[in-house]
């Protein structure tokens, strides 16, 4: 089972390619500078793409709706 689920992401997101497009920035952050929104371990996600979209789902990053 994927963690968190499309379903449940695209409530917050409007669409598949806007989340691909966030979830995708947010990850070359991390890779870039190694900061991360919360503690390692409380990641359920190894990789950073899964990592990004965990910190979607717990709204850690705000998406501008224009």
């Amino acid at each position: 089972m994927i963690y968190p689920s499309i379903d449940k992401l695209l409530t917050i997101v409007d669409s598949k390619y806007a989340l691909v497009y966030i979830a995708s920035g947010r990850s070359k952050q991390m890779i870039k500078n190694g900061f991360y929104q919360k503690p390692i371990k409380e990641y359920k996600s190894v990789k950073t793409i899964g990592r990004a979209l965990e910190e979607v789902d717990a709204n850690l990053i705000h998406i501008d709706k224009r």
